[in-house]
């Protein structure tokens, strides 16, 4: 029997409708679904529920969301080799590969194992204040941002990549991003589009006072190091845009490529370029 796991977004106004549709698809057939015990609650189908969901024999996650849904799943997740699978509800979707009209047309091919799964780098990020050892902060898919608060005042941060120092910024902030998070953040700060197949970092600065700060890739396994320099007291790290936490000055930010990856259900009759077309580029 195939174990699915699903985590609708409760903010999502067509949620109800899609885990519906998939309670109704996988009746009778031989899939038991659960889900967490809150959602299933909130959602009225408690008889799903269950506990501690994270430590429960799973063989796959279906994430009822866009994006950042998907994300969050896949680091919560982390660590058990679970593939999640995304059902888009959300505004672009480019790791979620379900869409609204083909929703039952996909979960049969998820019963018929009629998908693969792509593997993607997740980034570590930890913070290093004085002497004190570094401390880990948490995991990213797309990109760990360093920036500021509330404040309007740049930021001073130093670079250094694998030890060496790279350059000064007097910038809002910095972008390390993986390359399935170039189309996130770092997209709209002018960083390019890089193929998920194409395994490295990008270091994109975010509204820079100067004109020599360029966005810079580099192999994924390199260490990025980001130092806090400015006497700024409003200042943060970002992980996915989800996970926030307050830095001080003297800081140091260190971004790794993590030890495992997240594995994405993917299906045939769609590519990374189709994805960019049709939802990017010319929406057609």
């Amino acid at each position: 029997m195939l174990m699915i796991a699903v985590f609708p977004n409760i903010d999502k106004e067509n949620a109800p409708m899609v885990l519906r549709r998939i309670v109704n698809f996988y009746q009778g057939k031989d899939v038991k679904l659960l889900m967490p015990m809150d959602s299933a609650k909130f959602f009225d189908y408690e008889a799903y529920g269950v506990e501690d969901i994270e430590n429960h024999p799973i063989d796959m996650a279906l994430s009822i969301g866009g994006d950042g849904t998907l994300l969050g799943i896949c680091r919560r997740l982390y660590e058990r080799d679970i593939p999640v699978c995304g059902i888009n509800i959300g505004t672009f979707g480019f790791l979620a590969d379900i869409e609204l009209p083909e929703i039952e047309s996909k979960l049969e091919k998820i019963i018929k194992g009629q998908y693969y799964f792509e593997e993607r780098m997740l980034v570590s990020g930890f913070v290093k204040s004085g002497e004190d050892d570094e401390r880990f902060l948490g995991h990213a898919i797309n990109d760990v941002v360093v920036t500021k608060g509330g404040v309007a005042r740049m930021l001073h941060l130093g670079l250094s990549v694998d030890g060496c120092r790279v350059m000064d910024y007097k910038a809002d902030g910095l972008i390390v991003s993986t390359a399935t998070g170039s189309t996130a953040y770092s997209l709209s700060a002018g960083g390019p589009l890089i193929n998920p197949k194409v395994k490295v970092l990008l270091l994109t600065p975010i509204c820079p006072h100067t004109f020599n700060a360029r966005p810079m890739v580099i192999d994924e396994n390199d260490e990025v190091r980001i130092h806090i320099a400015a006497l700024h007291q409003d200042i943060i790290v970002t992980f996915d845009g989800q996970e926030s936490f307050r830095l001080l000055p003297g800081d140091e930010v260190i971004v790794r490529k993590a030890p495992l990856p997240a594995k994405i259900v993917k299906f045939d009759d769609k590519n990374y370029y189709q994805t960019i077309r049709t939802k990017l580029l010319y929406n057609a």
